[in-house]
C-alpha cells in the first residue's frame, strides 16, 4: 500500500550509500571534425515528455498556509520602479513540439550553449548557431546512447563545459577546454540517477540531484579527475547519499549551490537546500532545510552529508490544484498551464564577496489566498559570514509580475557587484486589469545596495508570446547564467510560444553600462488626490553610471506648460538613489484635471539618454463624484430563484453624499433604482442591498449591471459596474400520475427517472398529497443507487390534513416538524438531502410513502424533484475494470481500494469539492494487483468531496463525507 511520504531517512548525519566508479569512459572527438556527419533530432512529433514530475504529488487536503502571501504586497518606493534596459541580444536556440522542452544554457568566455531535453546547440556570443541548429546528444556527444534530461553548465575554474544526459543511467561528458566546437570530449557513464537530474559546480566535485523515491537522491562526481587529460587514465569515483529528514510532497527536486564565477570557497562543504512547505505531512511549518555535505576523495567512506538545518521562513503557499499540472488558466480560454510547484527552480546559485558569500534560488507560490490563483516567485538570498559557516536569510521576497499578472518559472543569480537579475515567465492572471496577456519571456531584478526583499527594476520584457501554449505541460525550468567576459551580462532561456514553441535566450545587464548616467525613476509627489496652487514637486533621481554624479539640472513641466528647471548641487553615488524637491511649486487647483506631469534631468556627457525623464499622470479628484465598484451578491449558485443584489459604492470625491439613487439592471431589462440614504464620506465605502430582488431562476449566465445616478456627479466614466452571475445546471423531472395512499395497500411508491447523468450539488423536491390525519404517513426519498435513502418526514402534522405544494429543502429556515398541515411552503426535511451530494444524478427516483395507521387513505396526487449538478463534474468516463471500493478508517482517513490484475499501468487519484476545485493529483501504481492510497482528510473542512481514479479514458468516481 501506498502512504502519504513522510520523513524517508532519520534526520542525522548519512555516509555514502553508494561508493563507485563508471561503467565505461568514452573519448569524443571534436565536433568541428564531423560537421558534416551531426545527427539532427526529430522534434516535430507533438509528444509529452514521460518524466518524473509525472508521479504528482503527495499532500494533506485542507493543511498548510492560508491567506494572501505576506512578501507580495511589500511596500518600498523602489519597487519595481528603477527603468529596465532593452535586451541587448535576443534569439531562438530552439523549436521543439515535445512538451515541455526542458531549455536550459550556460554561458562560457565565447560560447553559449543551450540545451533542450533531446537537443542542444551551440552559439558564439552574438547569437549565430555554430553547429548549424539543433544537434542530437547522440552520438554527437554521448556515442553510446540516452533518451533526455539534458543538462548543460561551465566550470570557471576548469574552464571546461560539462553535459550530463540520461538513459540507463546519467552519463556526464566534459570537453577538454573552453571551445565547445573544437576540443574533444570526455564521456563518463554511470549506473546511478534516473530522473530530472540537475547538475551544479562545486570546488571538490560536479554535484547532482534526482527525482526519485529511492535511498541516493544526491550524487558526487569527483571532479578532479574527470578534468583530468584523458592520457592519465584516471577514474573519476561516484558517491551517492541519501538527504536525511527530507520531506517532499512526493517530487523530489532539492538542488545544490551552484558556483557563478571563477571566485571559489577555499574550505567547506557543498550545500543543498530545498522548501518545506507546511501543507505537506510531516511539515509543522513552511521552512527551507539545508544539508552540508564533507566530500573526502583519499577516504571516500569518510564523507558525510551533515542532518539537516531547518530555516524558518515567512510563511508561504507552494501548492496549486492539490498537486495537479493543470493551474494557470492562459488567456481568451486557453489551456491552464503547469506552475511548476514544489520545485526549487533552475539553478540554485552560490557567489563569493570580500566579507560575505550569497545563496540564491526561488519557487512558486500562490499569492492569493482566495479561490481565485495567482502565480508568484518567493525569492530568497542566504548569507554566511565565511566559507564553511552557518547559512542564514539575509533577505527573502515574494516578486508579483506588473498589473497582477502572473511570474513563475523563474531562474536567478548575482553579477560581481551583487545585483541579481531574474528571468521568469509572466502572463495575464484573473486579478490582471488586461485579461489579454499571452505568455512571454520576461526579468526584474535589483541592485545591491537597494531596499531589501524587493525587486527595484521595472519589468524587462525579453520576448512576449504571440500565441497560447496548446497543452498543460510548460517550460519545466528556465535558466540563467552569468557571462563570465564581464561577469554582469545575464543570458536567460526559457520556453515561450513564437510562431510555434520557441526556446527563446536574452541577454541583458543590470550593472552600469556606462561612465556617466542618471535618471528620474519617480515622482513621489503630489499624488492624485485634493490638489491646491501651490503643491510641491518631488521626485527620485538614480545614478545608474559608474561615477558619482553632481551639479546637474532637474526639471518639470505641466500639461507642456513652462519648463521649470533648477540644480542639484549635491553627490550621488554609483547605484544609489536620492529624493530632490524643487522650491519651486505647481498650480494642480483645477477641479477634475488630469495632470500630466514630465520630471527630467539633464546631466553633461550623459551617455544614456533614453531614461532621462518620465512622464506621471495624476488627478485632481472632483467633489462630486461616486461609483458601483463591485457586485458582491448574488453569488454564482444553484437553484438560484429571487435574490438580493449587493453592490459596494465608492466615494472618488471629496464631499460626503448622502441620499442619492443607485439602480441595477440584468440582462438589458428595465433598471430598478432605490434610493440611498448615505452617508457615504469621502474615500471611504459601503455596502448596499437592494430591496427590490433580481430575478435569477432560469439556468444560464445573467449579466447584472448597477450604477449610481448622483445628480452632480462630475465623472460618469466609474459610475457603473458589471459582473456575470452564473445559475448552474438544475433539471427538474415531475411524475403526476395519481397513486393510492392506503389504507392497507402497503406501500405506496413513485418513480421519477433523471435522464442527465451527473454529479449532484443540490437536490430539492415537491409534494401535492391528499390525505387526512398526517401523522400517519411516513414518507422518504431513495437515490438510483438502491441504498441511499433520505428520511423526508414521518409521524407529523398530528391530525392535520393534507401536504399542499410543500417543498423539502435544506437550505429552508423551517424544520418540518415544526410546521402545520397543509404544510404549504419550503420545509427542512427529517434527513439530510444534502447526503445526495456526490452522487450520480442518472437513473430512478424512488418516493417511498407508507401509511402505517391503516386507517385514513388519500392520493399523492403528483411530485417533482430538482436535481443541481456541477458541469465540471459530469461523468463521462468508461468505468475501470474491477471493483473500486474506499473505506472510512476512521479519523477522516480513507482508503482507496482497486483489485486489478489485467493492467499494470499507473492511473491518477483526484479528490474533489463539490464546486469542482481539485484539491488533490496523485499517481499510484499497481503493487501486486493492487491500487491502494489512503487519502488523509483530517485537515478538510466537513462536506462531501468526490473522488475519481483512473486515466484519461477509463475512470470511476466516488464519494466521502467527512465529518
Amino acid at each position: 500500500m501506498q502512504t502519504i511520504f513522510s520523513q524517508e531517512v532519520k534526520n542525522e548525519p548519512q555516509k555514502p550509500y553508494l561508493i563507485g566508479k563508471p561503467s565505461k569512459v568514452e573519448y569524443v572527438a571534436s565536433i568541428a571534425s564531423r560537421m558534416n556527419d551531426l545527427v539532427r533530432p526529430d522534434l516535430q512529433q507533438q509528444k509529452e515528455m514521460l518524466d518524473g514530475r509525472s508521479s504528482k504529488y503527495d499532500v494533506v487536503i485542507g493543511k498548510g498556509s492560508e491567506g494572501d502571501d505576506p512578501l507580495a504586497k511589500y511596500s518600498d518606493n523602489l519597487r519595481n520602479s528603477i527603468p529596465s534596459r532593452t535586451p541587448e541580444l535576443v534569439f531562438e536556440t530552439g523549436s521543439s513540439n515535445s512538451q515541455p522542452t526542458d531549455p536550459a544554457g550556460a554561458v562560457g568566455p565565447n560560447h553559449y550553449i543551450s540545451v533542450i531535453n533531446t537537443a542542444f546547440q551551440i552559439f558564439d556570443k552574438s547569437g549565430n548557431s555554430l553547429t548549424g541548429g539543433l544537434v542530437s546528444p547522440n552520438p554527437t556527444i554521448f556515442p553510446s546512447g540516452g533518451c533526455c534530461d539534458l543538462t548543460a553548465s561551465y566550470d570557471n575554474v576548469a574552464d571546461r563545459w560539462i553535459l550530463s544526459f540520461l538513459g540507463g543511467g546519467v552519463q556526464v561528458a566534459v570537453s577538454d577546454g573552453p571551445d565547445p566546437v573544437n576540443d574533444s570530449w570526455t564521456v563518463y557513464s554511470y549506473s546511478a540517477v534516473s530522473d530530472y537530474q540537475k547538475l551544479s559546480v562545486w570546488r571538490d566535485g560536479y554535484y547532482m540531484t534526482e527525482n526519485t523515491t529511492s535511498a541516493n537522491k544526491l550524487h558526487v562526481f569527483q571532479r578532479d579527475a574527470m578534468i583530468d587529460a584523458a592520457s592519465e587514465g584516471t577514474e573519476p569515483q561516484i558517491l551517492s547519499f541519501s538527504l536525511p529528514g527530507l520531506v517532499t510532497s512526493g517530487f523530489h527536486s532539492p538542488q545544490v549551490l551552484n558556483i557563478s564565477n571563477d571566485n571559489w570557497p577555499t574550505t567547506g562543504g557543498a550545500t543543498v537546500m530545498y522548501m518545506q512547505d507546511d501543507a505537506w505531512s510531516g511539515v509543522d511549518t513552511d521552512h527551507v532545510k539545508l544539508w552540508n555535505v564533507d566530500i573526502d576523495w583519499e577516504t571516500p567512506e569518510n564523507s558525510e552529508v551533515s542532518a539537516a538545518v531547518e530555516l524558518s521562513t515567512t510563511e508561504f503557499v507552494s501548492v496549486f490544484d492539490g498537486g495537479s499540472f493543470s493551474n494557470l488558466p492562459q488567456p481568451n480560454g486557453g489551456a491552464t498551464v503547469d506552475a511548476l510547484q514544489a520545485t526549487i527552480m533552475n539553478q540554485a546559485q552560490y557567489r563569493k564577496f570580500a566579507t560575505y558569500n550569497s545563496a540564491l534560488f526561488n519557487f512558486v507560490v500562490d499569492v492569493d489566498g482566495s479561490s481565485t490563483k495567482q502565480a508568484g516567485v518567493r525569492w530568497y538570498e542566504l548569507r554566511q559570514t565565511a566559507d564553511g559557516e552557518p547559512w542564514e536569510i539575509y533577505q527573502e521576497g515574494t516578486y508579483t509580475a506588473p498589473d497582477n499578472r502572473h511570474a513563475w518559472n523563474a531562474s536567478l543569480i548575482m553579477d560581481v557587484q551583487g545585483n541579481i537579475g531574474m528571468g521568469y515567465t509572466g502572463m495575464s492572471s484573473a486579478n490582471s486589469t488586461d485579461d489579454s496577456v499571452l505568455l512571454g519571456s520576461y526579468y526584474t531584478g535589483r541592485y545591491s545596495g537597494d531596499p531589501i526583499n524587493v525587486m527595484t527594476i521595472d519589468e524587462g520584457t525579453i520576448l512576449a508570446g504571440d500565441a497560447n501554449i496548446a497543452s498543460t505541460r510548460y517550460g519545466d525550468y528556465s535558466k540563467i547564467d552569468v557571462d563570465p567576459a564581464n561577469d554582469k551580462k545575464f543570458w536567460f532561456v526559457n520556453e515561450v510560444m513564437s510562431n510555434g514553441r520557441k526556446n527563446i535566450a536574452g541577454v541583458f545587464q543590470i550593472a552600469a553600462n556606462a561612465v556617466n548616467d542618471v535618471a528620474v525613476i519617480s515622482l513621489d509627489t503630489p499624488v492624485t488626490g485634493i490638489l491646491t496652487s501651490t503643491e510641491t514637486i518631488t521626485v527620485t533621481i538614480r545614478n545608474l553610471g559608474e561615477n558619482s554624479a553632481t551639479d546637474f539640472d532637474v526639471s518639470y513641466q505641466v500639461n507642456s506648460g513652462t519648463v521649470i528647471t533648477e540644480t542639484f548641487t549635491e553627490t550621488i553615488a554609483s547605484n544609489e538613489s536620492v529624493q530632490f524637491t524643487f522650491t519651486t511649486t505647481a498650480d494642480l487647483s483645477t477641479e477634475g484635471q488630469v495632470y500630466s506631469i514630465l520630471s527630467s534631468v539633464t546631466l553633461t556627457d550623459d551617455e544614456d539618454s533614453s531614461n532621462d525623464s518620465i512622464t506621471t499622470e495624476i488627478t485632481h479628484v472632483y467633489s462630486n463624484d461616486i461609483g458601483v465598484t463591485a457586485i458582491n451578491g448574488p453569488d454564482d449558485g444553484e437553484a438560484l430563484t429571487n435574490e438580493s443584489v449587493v453592490v459596494t459604492i465608492e466615494n472618488f470625491g471629496t464631499a460626503t453624499q448622502s441620499n442619492f439613487q443607485a439602480s441595477y439592471s440584468i440582462n438589458g431589462a428595465p433598471s430598478v433604482s432605490e434610493n440611498v440614504v448615505g452617508p457615504l464620506d469621502a474615500g471611504t465605502s459601503i455596502s448596499y442591498t437592494f430591496s427590490t430582488l433580481g430575478n435569477f431562476s432560469m439556468d444560464g449566465t445573467y449579466t447584472v449591471v448597477a450604477e449610481t445616478l448622483l445628480a452632480s456627479d462630475s465623472d460618469m466614466t466609474n459610475n457603473s459596474f458589471q459582473r456575470e452571475v452564473l445559475n448552474s445546471a438544475c433539471y427538474t423531472r415531475t411524475n403526476d400520475t395519481e397513486n393510492t395512499i392506503g389504507p392497507d395497500i402497503g406501500v405506496t411508491t413513485s418513480i421519477i427517472n433523471m435522464d442527465q447523468n451527473a454529479v449532484i450539488t443540490d437536490v430539492n423536491l415537491t409534494l401535492n398529497i391528499e390525505h387526512t390525519w398526517d401523522a400517519d404517513l411516513e414518507v422518504k426519498l431513495i437515490a438510483p443507487d438502491g441504498v441511499t435513502e433520505i428520511i423526508l418526514f414521518e409521524d407529523i402534522g398530528s391530525n392535520g390534513d393534507n401536504f399542499t405544494n410543500t417543498v423539502l429543502d435544506d437550505d429552508a429556515s423551517t424544520v418540518i416538524s415544526d410546521g402545520e398541515a397543509p404544510f404549504t411552503g419550503s420545509f427542512t426535511p427529517t434527513g439530510s438531502l444534502s447526503d445526495l451530494n456526490g452522487l450520480l444524478s442518472g437513473g430512478d427516483w424512488t418516493l417511498y410513502i407508507n401509511d402505517d395507521a391503516d386507517g385514513d387513505g388519500g392520493t399523492l396526487l403528483d411530485w417533482s424533484i430538482q436535481i443541481c449538478t456541477e458541469a465540471s463534474l459530469s461523468v463521462s468516463d468508461n468505468k475501470l475494470d474491477g471493483e473500486f471500493k474506499i473505506f472510512n478508517k476512521g479519523n477522516n482517513q480513507f482508503e482507496v481500494s482497486l483489485a486489478n490484475t489485467s493492467s499494470f499501468n499507473d492511473l491518477d487519484l483526484n479528490v474533489y469539492n463539490m464546486v469542482g476545485q481539485t484539491l488533490l493529483w496523485k499517481t499510484i501504481k499497481n503493487t501486486s494487483g493492487f491500487y491502494s492510497y489512503i487519502i488523509d482528510m483530517s485537515r478538510a473542512s466537513t462536506g462531501v468531496y468526490l473522488v475519481r481514479l483512473g486515466n484519461n479514458s477509463n475512470a470511476t468516481i466516488k464519494r466521502i463525507v467527512v465529518e
